[in-house]
């Protein structure tokens, strides 16, 4: 399978010009013959634009994702809208999803599969209240879905669920072999990017891909330092970028983790606390 993470220029506010190079991205993944395409988080109003999180939320099932979706079937390539914020009021009216709150925000990320059927939403779990407004604003999710799709099982986490491998082993108990980091990990951690998602993969002899934005947020005086990877179960590097705009690819193998995890059997040796 051919993974492309789309490590896009996000521009604080602009939902409608971030979309359309989500898009736009999506087409030139499933031109270059990906077959899952993965978008970083918050890439539609831009992780530090908290001021403008209410004002842009939508439902699952909003304009974004309705775009996203018929990019998908058009193109024939699975779609990680990984994320976008998330109004769980509108969700919980205008559909019969169960959402952890009926009122308030959420950073949600949704898989869709090929034919642009909505396959899984993942609500970011560990909101970050470290010099940022995320915990104040936000609902975290409680579920963390696993998909199989082209001989993986897919997890999905989002940006500071790195840092709590718990979570991960979950995934990896509930079948998952390949998990998806949709970010907007900021300079100066350049080092924490680099080390957590190569120990989640290491840990539990599994891919781990994560995809980060390219950007500047004036406001925030922040800038997303990009450097999206792709991790085998070994914890090697596929493939990964530097902090501008671009596709990262890689082709994964399905039966890799199978593999690696019967040389090297670490998992099996686990023993309750």
């Amino acid at each position: 399978m051919k993974v492309a993470l789309a490590q896009l220029a996000i521009e604080p506010g602009d939902v409608r010009g971030n979309v359309d190079r989500a898009v736009a991205a999506v087409e030139r993944a499933a031109d270059s013959g990906a077959d899952l395409v993965a978008l970083p988080e918050m890439f539609s109003v831009g992780y530090f634009a908290f001021d403008l999180y209410a004002r842009t939320a939508e439902p699952v099932g909003g304009e974004t994702h309705q775009r996203l979706a018929a990019a998908a079937r058009e193109h024939g390539v699975a779609v990680l809208a990984g994320t976008v914020v998330e109004d769980l009021g509108e969700t919980a009216a205008q559909t019969d999803l169960a959402v952890p709150s009926e009122t308030g925000l959420a950073n949600t990320a949704v898989f869709f599969d090929r034919d642009g059927q909505r396959r899984a939403i993942y609500r970011k779990h560990h909101l970050f209240g470290y010099d940022s407004a995320e915990s104040d604003l936000l609902i975290p999710g409680e579920r963390a879905p696993v998909v199989d799709f082209e001989g993986f099982g897919v997890g999905i986490t989002t940006c500071y669920d790195l840092r709590f491998p718990e979570l991960y082993r979950d995934l990896v108990d509930d079948g998952a072999t390949l998990v998806l980091v949709p970010s907007a990990w900021p300079y100066p951690r350049v080092e924490h990017w680099t080390l957590l998602p190569r120990a989640r993969a290491v840990e539990n002899l599994a891919y781990v891909a994560t995809i980060n934005g390219s950007g500047t947020f004036d406001d925030a005086d922040a800038d997303l330092l990009g450097r999206s990877t792709v991790y085998d179960p070994w914890g090697t590097v596929l493939a990964s970028s530097d902090d501008d705009p671009t596709l990262v690819t890689a082709d994964l193998e399905p039966d890799k983790v199978a593999s690696v995890r019967e040389e090297f059997p670490a998992l099996a040796d686990r023993r309750d606390r």
